[in-house]
């Protein structure tokens, strides 16, 4: 019994791995489109996002300092310190 190029596991494996093949450029050109789309509402990001008054910086402070107090916490739990 002779096996013939067109053996049936030959020609499964070959169409699976053109499956695979198939759906992985698929899902990179749809990686790349998603890219493009992220990059260009970045780039046209809209005016009301910038700070114009004082209040912004304020509520930036507050949050810089928010995360300094759980920087401390942390190197605090790090080092074995009971707060």
């Amino acid at each position: 019994m002779t096996q013939t190029f067109l053996d049936p596991t030959i020609v499964l494996t070959a169409g699976f791995i053109v499956a695979v093949i198939v759906v992985t450029g698929a899902m990179l050109r749809a990686w790349q489109g998603w890219l493009e789309l992220k990059r260009s509402e970045l780039g046209h990001a809209p005016a009301s996002h910038a700070v114009d008054e004082g209040s912004g910086i304020g509520t930036a402070r507050i949050e810089l300092a928010d995360l300094k107090e759980r920087i401390r916490k942390l190197e605090a739990i790090a080092s074995g310190v009971e707060l």
